[in-house]
């Protein structure tokens, strides 16, 4: 194989990245983001990689979860503290519940691309135009859609003011504002009075942990490595701690495969249903040749049906590779649906956490374990994803939909699925106990 460096994925072919149409433009800013300090440094992610070989082999849990794709219009200091607040009190209840300690990652400071099927679209009234790949590319609304290179600087900078407003609220925080989990619209729930009772035994328990990893897509890859940094020997991506390949970019003499290979982050990968069992054996080689423990993370995306079907096979082909890897339910873009009776993209709260359940279940049959969960969620009380104990139906769809990509879990369906989701994890009362 040849040898890496952070531009060696320009000579193989790439899927997914906007292309600007003003070159010179594109250079200087890219020349400029070569330049700017790092959002995040190299020992932070070898801390989390660390962390995750723990929950590779089952000592942890992951809670990761965060927008579909963050708008630089919701860098605001509200909006950002409630968005930590409900990552972290999902993994309070994680914690609480199962005895088990929580690893908590945001999908947050740098999640402003998105992949899209089609490079345009057509929009009544403005004909055929760019897709919307989220605000480091290009704007939402329909005049805004050109590729703007600008907007690369612009994603830099809001990630830059988001992680200095975490990272001051990680030690300035009210820890009993933190440790109030609000369960109020879960009242009608046959489980209310367990979950109440667990989140009044939080409220008066010790500080709840605060620490917190950031995570992307690295789609954008000239924006990826001009924020490739050596460090100690090897080279960090350090614009977050992780950095995942989407299902549409994971082609195995991709750019994208190849500018992964070379980093020394933890990285993760996008497993969905037309992964062969080959080629993901093959893949888990090319990104962790030295078979390190912690870095790689598979996200699977099977969809709640097809868990039984999939998994076996992916989990079969990494135990031949002998290749150790984290394995992450995402149990959010396999079930999207449309709503028949309005045409709004949605999801059923159901089918998420049946699909949780599903890898759960698929694991312990074949002596693995799910290291963790990845969700689309929000902790605004926004009405796009259906069903939950807060009862969304396809007519409330419209009253608080928000997103400019897919359907985000609301903050009381967000609570619910942690506390569904750790019920379901087997119980160790004796670290629970020390834990308390």
């Amino acid at each position: 194989m040849a040898a890496w460096t952070p531009s060696s994925w320009r000579k193989r072919p790439a899927c997914q990245m906007a292309e600007y149409e003003d070159k010179e433009l594109t250079s200087k800013v890219l020349s400029k983001l070569g330049k700017l300090p790092p959002l995040v440094q190299p020992m932070e992610a070898d801390r989390l990689k660390k962390l995750l070989a723990e929950a590779g082999r089952g000592e942890r849990f992951i809670v990761h979860g965060g927008d579909c794709a963050e708008r630089f219009m919701d860098c605001e200091a509200g909006r950002l503290e409630e968005q930590l607040q409900l990552l972290l009190q999902m993994g309070m209840l994680v914690r609480h519940i199962s005895g088990k300690e929580v690893v908590h990652i945001a999908r947050i400071a740098g999640q402003y691309g998105k992949p899209r099927s089609k490079p345009t679209e057509v929009v009544e009234g403005h004909g055929e135009i760019m897709s919307f790949k989220g605000d480091n590319i290009n704007g939402y609304l329909p005049e805004e859609r050109k590729w703007d290179p600008e907007r690369l600087l612009q994603g830099y900078f809001h990630s830059a003011a988001t992680l200095n407003f975490l990272r001051s609220f990680e030690k300035c925080h009210d820890p009993a504002k933190l440790k109030s989990i609000d369960v109020s619209k879960l009242s009608s729930s046959p489980d209310f009075a367990s979950l109440s009772a667990d989140a009044a035994a939080l409220a008066k328990g010790p500080p709840a942990s605060t620490e917190f990893f950031t995570a992307h897509e690295a789609m954008q890859l000239d924006l990826e490595e001009a924020l490739t940094r050596p460090a100690g020997g090897q080279y960090y991506n350090l614009s977050a701690h992780l950095v995942w390949i989407g299902d549409r970019t994971r082609q195995l003499e991709g750019a994208h495969v190849e500018y992964f290979r070379g980093l020394a982050n933890p990285v993760g990968v996008k497993v969905g249903p037309s992964m062969k069992n080959d080629e993901l054996k093959e893949l888990v080689k090319i990104l962790n040749p030295k078979k390190e423990e912690g870095k790689v993370m598979l996200i699977t995306r099977y969809g709640a049906g097809k868990v039984g079907e999939l998994l076996p096979g992916h989990i079969q082909a990494i135990k031949e590779s002998g290749v150790p890897v984290v394995w992450q339910c995402d149990a959010v873009h396999g079930n999207g649906i449309v709503a028949a009776s309005n045409k709004m993209k949605t999801r059923k709260m159901e089918d998420i956490v049946e699909e949780i359940r599903g890898c759960m279940k698929v694991h312990k049959d074949c002596g693995t374990h799910l290291g963790g969960i990845h969700l689309e969620l929000t902790a605004q009380d926004v009405t796009e994803c259906l069903g939950g104990t807060v009862g969304i139906t396809e007519a409330m769809l419209p009253k608080n939909y928000e997103t400019y990509c897919d359907p985000r879990l609301n903050y009381s369906q967000s609570i619910e699925a942690a506390y569904k989701v750790a019920r379901e994890m087997p119980a160790d009362n004796a670290k629970r106990q020390k834990l308390a």
